[in-house]
């Protein structure tokens, strides 16, 4: 039988190099995820954050095994809803302070974007805030987070260095804020409750 030689010639994957094939795979892997997410997103906001599976997958216009062939059960297609909207609402919320004239007007431009947004589709907004299981956790801890430093950088130059009272006074506003928010949700409709831009 003959034998087998190694050909220093003969070209050998470099295995830290990505295989054209794989890497196709993953843009399209992403690309499809995102466009789940979307379709999950007008689903929930039709449906309501009650929505099923079987109603993102309709909208989605594909079967419910090919939306868990991308997302392993409804918590994970929830936080990557939750993913998005937070990217898109961060971006708001930095333009905001970016042509704000000051601290406060600064302050009320953010929780305008805030309170616009969750105006905009209140059943998504919910969709993304609540776990859907006890274990669970959403993305909005980790946004509210990113929230409070962009809260507190307009006011860094009114309180100098002291950056301890700068960031609990910045978690405060964003948790009233919040508080609010999600009050004046429930009860927009109400004969007596304040206009957004009031409530702002």
């Amino acid at each position: 039988a003959p034998v087998a030689t190694h050909d220093p010639t003969r070209h050998t994957p470099d295995a830290t190099r990505p295989d054209g094939r794989s890497t196709r795979w993953a843009g399209h892997r992403l690309a499809r995820r995102a466009e789940l997410v979307h379709a999950a997103t007008r689903a929930v906001h039709r449906f309501g954050p009650d929505v099923s599976m079987d109603e993102i997958a309709a909208t989605a216009q594909t079967s419910k095994s090919i939306v868990y062939r991308y997302f392993a059960d409804k918590t994970e297609l929830q936080v990557a809803v939750g993913e998005a909207v937070v990217a898109q609402m961060h971006t708001a919320l930095e333009d905001a302070v970016r042509s704000a004239q000051g601290p406060r007007d600064a302050l009320s431009s953010m929780i305008d974007v805030y309170l616009a947004m969750a105006e905009a589709s209140p059943q998504v907004y919910w969709f993304v805030t609540r776990p859907l299981s006890e274990d669970a956790s959403t993305p909005l801890g980790h946004f509210l987070d990113a929230v409070t430093g962009l809260v507190a950088r307009p006011f860094g130059r009114l309180l100098g260095g002291d950056t301890a009272w700068l960031d609990v006074w910045a978690a405060g506003a964003v948790g009233f804020v919040r508080g609010a928010g999600e009050w004046w949700l429930t009860h927009r409709t109400d004969a007596d409750a304040p206009a957004r831009e009031e409530l702002t």
